[in-house]
């Protein structure tokens, strides 16, 4: 096995990042079309799938090639030493019917719950990856909901007359009603503990599964193809280790709910170079386990290299959180833009999450037209912090206490150019556990809003240029040790 090559990153940053290591695979080829399947784009291929794995599986490994073609099919399942490879113009699109993706009991680390079965599964395996330069369509939209906001009133028209039901609000579609009254049933049968699938059967739709959902996989690799219409995250590495998303595209609608591009949770080195997401949800987002689960589990995500990718019309171009319980360290992001995200360097977090994010480091980065903040660090995320005039909500009622509080710290972001953003920046920790130990230089911002900065300690900028078009640029209260010089 050999380390992908890289730029040397010891040599330009501060921050070591230890590669990853690539899968290598045995010469064997078996052709899609040898194993009975029908690219005719009606013919459900799942069986065709499995017998081409299977017997590249009993061979040591090798190459799964799906030829040009309109390929429809229900959940394959990698193997270990196999390249699924796409060449240019295939098609692999998967059945819309919540049958095909039996609901099944998953454990991650001794943490148990129900869930739909992935359209690509691969679990504690090694050497895998999904190459070429075809396209994988996840049939999302026949799982999703659709809120209304997100669409003109046309769109709206169209959508509702089309089938599915309303929320009792309206404002929210449904692609039916056990989708729509999963949400309570679900949330309750999870309550009490339940893991009998039975029970969770008549809510099936609801439980939108992760288009490729990899756990506990050893050497990744994940190059060239497209990824679009997922029903939930689109590429969820868990629990890897050497994962490598090279030069792949995720193409989603921005009405598309919890569409995150590429969310990779709990995993040891990784490498996202030469992407483009555009999507409707978080571009690149790094997370570690949520709450409780991820503080037991206790699995940071770590040594990552970002770079040279670009983000479309996220919630967030690059993303830390908010389930980080885990603790998330080592990371470095470079050369990236970001056009059009909701924010573009966002880090969000509450209380209960606990963890720590430690030693990231952001260079080379640009962006325009940001609706919302450049940079923000929120940590009431989900809830209003003290500052909003609508009324207290999360903040003041939790406890006052540090205990389980999430820690953001050490962290730096260098060279970074904006053109356009609804605030500059934003730095909200948290009262009993301030945001510290965070440089910015280099930085030039043009925005709406300037900056805010509360709730923060050793706090530096250097070189920072902030023009605001209304308002102070600058608003800070309850900091200590900080140097918050503007240029």
């Amino acid at each position: 096995m050999s380390a992908i090559p890289t730029r040397s990153v010891a040599s330009e940053s501060s921050i070591h990042i230890t590669p990853v290591t690539l899968p290598t695979f045995p010469t064997n080829t078996v052709n899609l079309n040898d194993c009975g399947g029908l690219g005719d784009g009606k013919t459900l291929n799942t069986e065709a799938f499995e017998k081409g794995l299977k017997l590249l599986e009993k061979m040591g490994g090798g190459k799964l090639v799906v030829p040009p073609g309109f390929w429809m099919t229900g959940p394959i399942h990698l193997r270990s030493n196999i390249d699924f490879h796409l060449e240019s113009g295939a098609l692999v699109r998967f059945s819309t019917d919540p049958a095909q993706y039996p609901l099944v009991v998953t454990e991650t680390h001794g943490e148990k719950r129900v869930d739909s079965t992935s359209p690509i599964l691969g679990k504690e395996l090694q050497n895998v990856a999904i190459t070429g330069s075809g396209i994988l369509d996840g049939g999302g939209d026949a799982w999703r909901p659709v809120k209304k906001t997100k669409l003109n009133e046309a769109e709206w028209a169209k959508l509702v007359a089309n089938g599915g039901v309303l929320s009792e609000d309206k404002k929210t579609w449904w692609p039916d009603r056990s989708a729509l009254e999963g949400e309570k049933a679900v949330s309750e049968l999870r309550s009490k503990g339940s893991l009998d699938p039975r029970e969770y059967e008549p809510y099936h739709r609801f439980l939108r599964p992760r288009m490729l959902r990899l756990i506990a996989c050893q050497n990744v690799l994940i190059q060239g193809v497209t990824f679009r219409n997922p029903p939930n995250w689109t590429m969820n590495p868990s629990l890897c280790e050497d994962v490598s998303i090279i030069g792949v595209h995720v193409i989603n609608s921005s009405t598309a709910q919890n569409s995150d591009a590429l969310d990779l949770e709990s995993c040891r080195r990784a490498l996202v170079k030469e992407c483009t997401f555009d999507t409707g949800d978080d571009g690149i987002c790094i997370k570690s386990g949520k709450d409780g689960e991820g503080r037991r589990i206790g699995m940071p995500t770590e040594d990552v290299l970002v770079e040279d990718c670009t983000v479309y019309h996220a919630h967030g171009g690059f993303v830390i959180g908010s389930e980080m319980s885990g603790g998330v360290r080592n990371i470095l992001v470079r050369n990236c833009t970001f056009i059009g995200t909701s924010i573009g360097l966002r880090f969000k977090s509450k209380r209960g999450r606990g963890g720590i994010v430690e030693n990231i480091q952001i260079e080379g980065v640009r962006m325009e037209d940001i609706t919302e903040a450049a940079i923000d660090f929120n940590m009431y995320y989900g809830g209003k912090d003290p500052t909003e005039k609508e009324g207290l909500s999360e903040a003041p009622k939790a406890p006052q206490s540090s205990k389980d509080a999430p820690n953001f710290r050490d962290i730096r972001i260098h060279d970074l150019l904006c053109r356009g953003a609804g605030e500059a920046i934003i730095i909200k920790g948290l009262p009993e556990n301030p945001i510290r130990d965070i440089t910015l230089k280099n930085v030039s911002i043009a925005s709406d809003k300037g900056v805010t900065v509360m709730n923060a300690a050793n706090v530096l900028f250097e070189n920072v240029r902030v023009d605001p078009k209304n308002g102070a640029p600058l608003t800070i209260e309850k900091v200590s040790n900080c140097s918050l010089q503007l240029q």
